[in-house]
């Protein structure tokens, strides 16, 4: 064979080395929106994991293991039923509204910012959004019976919360509070669906320290936000019905509002803590 001959039958091998290797990467390749959709999830499940290994470590306990298993209504099988049953629906609406919303502007995905100042901007107002509609929905389905009795009771069956429970809810509930807000705050902050996937991620994971029933010494959540494990506990446990629906990361609509109860966190005898209310001088 000639010199020629076998450079061009390399420059062959070559391009069809190339173009195969192209076709993997294509393959392999996941759209940024169904990292969004799909990211929060497995971040959820990986977090209450963490959580869930504190499960017998009694001194960071905001509630005894005792009282977990026997004031709760709901086993923990049927919590992770209804769990992995929300996420399908909800992924599977994430997935539509992302093409809806991006579709918007004539079928072009949103560009990622390359400013961290933009999507620190971004961040704000979508924690501000979903606060707000997180706030005026949860006050809302807890003030009219209807609403409670018939949905959001099936949260409230955690009186003592923990991790992996932090969206066991009615699957209409969970539309209205999660994929509407969701929605809202993505469309109205103006992010990209990579920088979502950043977001909710976030939000996913301060949803489930929220819920976790531990409270951790240098948890930077509890440093940052008012708005914790204790606090949310104070709603669930104690005056689940008047006060603290503030979620997920701020207080200021309970403190507008007039529904903020704060509390002491205080050590138990047995081991753990306890968030005992403070009563307010009328």
């Amino acid at each position: 064979m000639s010199g020629s001959s076998k450079a061009i039958n390399f420059l062959a091998v070559s391009s069809s080395s190339s173009s195969h290797l192209c076709s993997t990467k294509m393959a392999l390749a996941i759209s940024d929106e169904l990292l969004a959709t799909f990211v929060p999830i497995v971040v959820y499940w990986i977090y209450s994991a963490f959580y869930m290994s504190f499960g017998s470590f009694d001194n960071y306990r905001l509630h005894s293991k005792k009282d977990e298993e026997e004031k709760n209504l709901v086993s923990k099988a049927n919590v992770i039923k209804n769990v992995l049953f929300q996420q399908t629906i909800q992924s599977t609406l994430a997935i539509v509204l992302y093409r809806v919303i991006g579709n918007e502007g004539g079928g072009a995905s949103k560009s990622q910012p390359n400013s961290i100042t933009v999507m620190a901007g971004q961040f704000i107002i979508a924690m501000f959004v979903l606060d707000t509609w997180q706030y005026f929905m949860h006050r809302y389905f807890h003030h009219k019976k209807f609403l409670y009795r018939r949905f959001h009771s099936h949260h409230h069956k955690l009186v003592v919360p923990y991790a992996f429970g932090a969206i066991y809810n009615h699957p209409l509930e969970a539309f209205v509070f999660d994929i509407i807000g969701g929605a809202l705050s993505y469309s109205i902050s103006g992010m990209s669906p990579r920088t979502s996937m950043y977001f909710f991620s976030f939000a996913t994971i301060k949803s489930v320290d929220d819920h976790c029933g531990v409270w951790l010494p240098g948890n930077l959540f509890h440093i940052f936000f008012n708005n914790n494990s204790a606090y949310h506990d104070v709603h669930h446990y104690l005056y689940g019905g008047k006060y603290n629906f503030s979620q997920p990361f701020f207080v200021m609509w309970d403190r507008i509002m007039g529904t903020y109860m704060p509390y002491s966190l205080e050590k138990r005898a047995e081991g753990g803590f306890e968030a005992r209310p403070i009563k307010r001088a009328k």
